[in-house]
Parts: C-alpha cells; structure tokens; sequence
C-alpha cells in the first residue's frame, strides 16, 4: 500500500489510505515500530471510513501505543483527505471526523498542495478541568499534558526533566506528556517531550492546545491581544494559534488550534 509522508509544524508523519483497501498488516505493532523507524517519524495515521463523518482518523505513537488524539495530526489527515480529492459532506466545507478522542470539525483556511503547506483551524475536544501539580498543570486535550513554565525555555533539559515528569508516580500508570513553556513579548514558546515517542519532538498539537489553556489559567494574557488567543512558537520555529472560550471552574469549550499541514 502506498504510503504518504506529511508534518505539521515538524512533527512528521507516515500516513495511508485505508479507505481503499484492507491495511490489516499495518496496525501490528512490529509493522507501525518498523513504519516509524524507516521514516523517521513521530507517528504513524491511517484514513478509513466512518458512517457518521466524512472520514475516521487512527493514530498509533512509533511504540505502536495508540488511543489517544494528535494536534498535529488531525490538521494533516485533513490536508490528506483534500490531496485523496475527499470532499466534507457540509455545505459550508467543514470537515467532519471522527479520531480516537472523539468526534472533531475542521477547516481549511488556505488550501495546499505537495511543496505548499495547506493551513487547517481544528477544532478539539473540551477541556473538562485543570489541575494546579507540581508547579505546573495538568490536564486532557484529547492526551494527557502537563505543563510547566520557565524563565528560559532553550536552558531546560527536555530529555532529562520531561522523562522524570513523564514517569512520575503521580501521573501513574498512564504517564503523562510533558511541556515546558516560557511566555515571552511575542507570545508562548513550547518544548514537548512526548510518551510514546519517549523524546523531545519539534512540535505537538495537544501540547500547545494545552500550553495555552494552562497560560490563562496561569493568568498569563495572550501576547498584544484582549482575547483568549495564544500565539505559540513550535521548537522547528513555526507558529501556531490556540483559541478557546473559558467557562469557569477550569472547563474550556470552542478549543481550536490553526497551523500548517505540510506534504513532504
């Protein structure tokens, strides 16, 4: 089966059409760990069908470990299914699909091809409480994310202390992705280490949508703006917005998250 290789915002992803055939083969976990490796990415997605959306989105870490939801993968997968000539059953050409956390809606804002990224507005899943731990935060934006912020985000050892946090007892058994953010005059910049890849990556969607979250809780305000949008700065350089509607008592409701989906 032919495979497809896209990134958002440097976080890289093999990606096929299992739409059109029987992909069996490749949801073994010795097959993903293989895909993974080979390509150098930080994931592995497959497109299938779905008879409530427009198409369903699998995502497996290069462990093969798999269930939960990608950032930077759902704004890929529907640059996918736009390059595969899918069109959104919607009148008004929003997306509809369906990934391990849950139904989500998206958009393209400017439409890419192969040596031109597309820019995709996600919509994520609520955030349903935020708790204040280990000078950080916790909480869900489809994974689990904690965030700590730092005076200087270049100077922290992401290898080091995102491994300790990502293992720590208190996040046990199903660990935790760690992110660790310093707010600067032009916005929030964000190093991720991630479970599953069990290393720093260039970028992570839930970890940004995460990041922002815990800025306002954090009472940090949104770089030159007056609203609860955040710009964030990826570690490849790109940036990224998150926007949401707080409800009060740490719940969060119209999370979206807008950047590049890239075919490489």
């Amino acid at each position: 089966m032919k495979q497809y290789l896209f990134t958002g915002a440097g976080n890289n992803f093999v990606v096929f059409d299992g739409s059109r055939g029987d992909i069996e083969e490749i949801r073994r976990t010795e097959k993903i760990v293989e895909l993974c490796r080979e390509n150098k990415t930080d994931g592995m997605m497959i497109l299938g069908l779905d008879p409530e959306a427009d198409f369903s989105m699998e995502f497996y870490n290069p462990d093969g470990s798999g269930g939960m939801m990608c950032g930077n993968g759902g704004r890929c997968i529907v640059a996918f299914a736009d390059y595969l000539g899918l069109k959104p059953a919607s009148a008004d050409g929003t997306w509809l699909f369906r990934a391990p956390d849950g139904l989500h809606t998206a958009t393209i804002l400017e439409k890419g091809c192969p040596g031109k990224p597309w820019t995709v507005r996600l919509k994520m899943i609520d955030v349903k409480g935020i708790e204040a731990i280990k000078e950080g935060y916790f909480l869900n934006t489809g994974t689990r994310h904690f965030v700590r912020f730092v005076g200087d985000v270049e100077t922290v050892d992401v290898e080091k202390n995102g491994r300790e946090l990502r293992w720590d007892k208190v996040f046990a058994p199903e660990g935790t992705n760690v992110n660790f953010v310093e707010s600067a005059a032009d916005g929030l910049h964000v190093r991720t280490f991630e479970k599953g890849v069990e290393g720093e990556t260039l970028a992570c969607g839930t970890g940004l949508t995460a990041s922002a979250i815990a800025a306002f809780a954090a009472g940090i305000k949104a770089a030159n703006r007056s609203s609860t949008r955040y710009d964030l700065q990826c570690r490849r350089g790109d940036w990224l917005s998150v926007e949401f509607v707080p409800d009060g008592g740490g719940y969060f409701h119209d999370i979206y998250l807008t950047g590049p989906a890239e075919m490489i």
